[in-house]
């Protein structure tokens, strides 16, 4: 039994709203994008209803013009990319369940959030731009009492940098107590190599702020063949 026990969960809940009508959004942050437009994501993909795409306006006064289909940090509009590594990722979160098409993502019915963190890679300035996105649109969202933003609940980082020096990244791994204060949850990949990260370090996952959720990977028999703990 060395799985998550998502049929379990299922049984309760597949995704998709609160209890009081919320549409939960899950942010996914990656460089080169995902590709939200394939057949099992495109039903989750989050876009800001409250923007008119392509109309120059910053419409609903967010601070990002035109973010409609989400944000690229590197172009500063809403053109994200369709990398392959962000598709799967986005696909592990929330491909759609019981459609008939390819496989079901933990959340069947849940809104991704998509960021491409342009071509900046993951210097400091960078990541902190693209955590800043899903960042104003919650604090947009608790503002307004759900007017306008987005319930961004969690955020993932399915990258780093290994043996990253966390107490030289202060901005960066403070950011995530901001995350915390606004409702956000940050989800982050440790090395991919036998190490412990309290030992050597690691980016984001070395950082100590409460809101940051070091993950690493295990097979089928629950062991790990290529990640730190």
């Amino acid at each position: 039994d060395h799985d998550i026990d998502s049929d379990l969960a299922w049984d309760v809940t597949t995704g998709g709203t609160t209890a009081s009508g919320e549409r939960i959004v899950v942010a996914v942050l990656e460089g080169g994008g995902s590709n939200y437009n394939h057949v099992d994501l495109i039903d989750n993909h989050w876009v800001n209803a409250a923007e008119i795409p392509n109309n120059g306006i910053d419409d609903d006064a967010n601070g990002f013009v035109d973010d409609y289909n989400g944000w690229n940090v590197g172009s500063d509009d809403d053109n994200v990319g369709a990398g392959g590594h962000g598709t799967s990722v986005s696909g592990m979160i929330g491909a759609a369940g019981d459609n008939g098409v390819g496989g079901a993502g933990v959340n069947w019915d849940v809104d991704i959030m998509q960021v491409d963190m342009g071509f900046g890679g993951l210097s400091e300035a960078n990541v902190v731009a693209s955590y800043n996105y899903p960042y104003e649109m919650r604090a947009l969202f608790n503002e307004s009492n759900g007017e306008r933003g987005a319930f961004v609940v969690a955020t993932n980082a399915s990258w780093g940098i290994d043996g990253g020096n966390s107490s030289q990244a202060t901005v960066w791994c403070g950011f995530y107590d901001d995350l915390g204060e606004v409702g956000i949850l940050n989800c982050g990949a440790t090395a991919n190599n036998n190490v412990n990260i309290d030992v050597v370090d690691d980016l984001p996952t070395g950082c100590s702020s409460p809101y940051m959720l070091s993950i690493t990977a295990t097979d089928d028999n629950d062991v790990r063949t290529f990640s730190a703990y």
